[in-house]
């Protein structure tokens, strides 16, 4: 079973952030919510407190397969902000594992350095930061290009975790998981 970190920092997207979770669970894939800012309990950008499973400095990533980072402002602020994100991050894109982002958290990644030379999506209007970091900017709600998975928007939630599903548990996994919530799209 693969194993997935994503990342909660205050002001996050919560739909996002939520359904990424709850899609990869569906789909088998161990999801753990971390917590950036040093509380188990993360108020999201529309004042939804979320209950993280750990603080983010107090885990070990060793055993994770893919890390990941919701959206949301100011969360997107607070997750290039925070150091165990940046290290994660970082060592997963240098080591081949998954490293998916979206909305605005694309953003992130082209702060860390590591869409130099890939392709990347972000949220409408933000684009010139990804180009500014030296990636290709598609403008398109999902892109794939290698070990690195962005999503445009909240509108791409769904695909954008599908595409990590099948990335971590399989295709015939995220098949099911499409059926079973009955997306068309």
């Amino acid at each position: 079973m693969s194993k997935a970190v994503i990342f909660f920092a205050p002001g996050l997207e919560e739909c996002e952030g939520l359904l990424c979770v709850d899609l990869l669970r569906r789909s088998g894939v161990e999801v753990t919510i971390a917590a950036v800012g040093g509380e188990k309990i993360v108020k999201s950008a529309r004042s939804i407190s979320v209950v993280a499973d750990a603080l983010a400095e107090e885990l070990d990533y060793s055993a994770f397969d893919a890390a990941i980072l919701p959206g949301g402002i100011p969360g997107v602020d607070n997750l290039k902000a925070d150091a165990t994100v940046r290290k994660v991050c970082t060592e997963f894109a240098a080591a081949g594992k998954v490293v998916a982002a979206i909305c605005a958290a694309p953003s992130v990644l082209a702060a860390f350095g590591i869409l130099q030379g890939k392709k990347a999506t972000v949220y409408p209007g933000m684009e010139d930061k990804l180009i500014a970091a030296g990636a290709e900017y598609t403008g398109l709600p999902i892109t794939l290009d290698g070990n690195i998975i962005t999503g445009e928007a909240l509108g791409a939630a769904i695909p954008f975790a599908l595409a990590l599903a099948s990335r971590l548990a399989g295709q015939q996994a995220s098949n099911a998981v499409k059926q079973g919530i009955v997306y068309r799209y």
